[in-house]
């Protein structure tokens, strides 16, 4: 699939505030939850979407796709089992412009999303958004000890090209436990 053009410098700042649609439904394997879009992704309207952004070759690499999708073939992970969405809709060109009171106040629709379509586990991609949004400042990378209703909670690296800490590597290596854990809770749950 040969994705849309590039968008223009002044169409990405145009695209301040705009959300981007859920990629969701019932019963997905893991939800994977954003901090919340960047402009570039705002302005094309497809999640992780900057080229430089390690989700969608993580993803391939730690197994959870067959090949790496294109951010224009999202569509294609609910087949899969998986899904996409953000603990903050509106697209911002950093998460620092993010306030802590809207992290917080973010989380009650995040829940209820949680609560409505049940995701076996959910993986928060970014850890300080975490903290700050389910007050659990001392939370670590990997799975953590609470639920949400019935989903199981994991904490991975936000896989912008911006963040430097984690190397390619590591990111495929958390994400794998990640999707280790899923496959084994699917066939544990399956007739």
């Amino acid at each position: 699939m040969t994705a849309p053009c590039k968008p223009t410098r002044k169409e990405v700042a145009a695209a301040k505030g705009r959300a981007i649609p859920d990629l969701i439904a019932p019963h997905l394997k893991v939800l994977f939850c954003g901090i919340n879009p960047g402009l570039y992704s705002g302005a094309v309207g497809h999640h992780f979407a900057r080229p430089g952004n390690r989700f969608w070759p993580v993803l391939h690499a730690s197994g959870f796709t067959p090949r790496i999708l294109s951010p224009f073939e999202e569509e294609d992970l609910l087949a899969l089992g998986y899904g996409l969405t953000n603990i903050v809709e509106r697209s911002t060109a950093g998460a620092e412009e993010l306030k802590r009171e809207e992290l917080i106040e973010s989380r009650k629709t995040l829940v209820e999303k949680v609560r409505k379509y049940n995701p076996r586990f959910i993986a928060f991609l970014g850890i300080g958004a975490y903290r700050i949004a389910f007050s659990r400042p001392k939370a670590v990378i990997g799975r953590q000890d609470v639920r949400l209703y019935d989903t199981g909670v994991w904490i991975l690296p936000s896989p912008s090209g911006l963040n430097a800490f984690y190397r390619f590597e590591d990111l495929v290596q958390l994400f794998t436990e990640l999707r280790i854990e899923a496959e084994r809770k699917t066939r544990r749950t399956e007739p």
